[in-house]
């Protein structure tokens, strides 16, 4: 498994995140760690994660709440390492969105095993998006979730990364502002928060955001794609 997949751990036991660390870092993956789920949607927002291991009970919110929070922007695999073994912990975390669910008695070597597991199974269900949309100065690597603009990767958000991935798979298709409200704010919020993150998105992706090329506003609708 290559270096380039780095692995998030969440929980607050400090033993159990630097024992895994020792063994992942041993078998070539890079590891961030997090001792609760604040610090975890902080990095996850920073970072490019391929996989992250998720403690169930934490200070604060918990590993529950947190899968549900990453579901609602992202695929990544999630798996839960917890101490509870209970069935209906297991069914809870699996309906949430979890890839797995390994009990705190496993071995550093059956976790690792079943992580690479789950990174081959979501490689080969990807294998079929390794596609990259092409509009000139932008371009979108949908299997890597990359996105390069005049030749230099640009860092986005995932909530970002989505808004951009939906407009650039339907360009000229025009997306209103309740449509993406419910896709992305569960239907919370108003066309203010749409404007602040089309704003934002605008600013890393168009060469001149006050005169986007591709993300323009349709005037009291919503917004649309233009192949630029």
């Amino acid at each position: 498994m290559s270096a380039l997949h780095t692995i998030l751990v969440v929980d607050d036991d400090q033993s159990i995140v630097e024992l895994l660390r020792d063994f992942f870092e041993n078998d070539n993956f890079q590891v961030i760690t997090a001792g609760d789920t604040v610090e975890a949607w902080s990095l996850f927002q920073q970072r490019t994660v391929h996989c992250i291991i998720l403690d169930i009970m934490m200070p604060g919110q918990n590993g529950f709440d947190f899968c549900r929070q990453i579901r609602k922007e992202s695929n990544v695999p999630i798996l839960f390492l917890s101490a509870r073994s209970d069935d209906v912990d297991k069914i809870r975390g699996l309906t949430l969105g979890g890839d797995d669910y390994i009990v705190k008695s496993a071995s550093p070597g059956e976790i690792i095993a079943r992580v690479k597991a789950v990174l081959r199974r979501t490689a080969s269900e990807q294998q079929w998006n390794e596609t990259i949309l092409d509009y000139g100065r932008m371009k979108l690597n949908l299997s890597a979730r990359e996105v390069a603009v005049d030749g230099k990767n640009v860092v986005l958000t995932p909530k970002e990364y989505e808004l951009l991935r939906l407009f650039a798979e339907h360009p000229r298709h025009v997306f209103t502002y309740e449509q993406l409200l419910a896709k992305f704010w569960d239907g919370v919020g108003d066309k203010h928060t749409i404007r602040v993150h089309l704003s934002r998105l605008r600013e890393k992706v168009e060469c001149d955001p006050n005169d986007p090329q591709y993300l323009v506003n349709v005037w009291g609708v919503g917004y649309r794609f233009e192949g630029g």
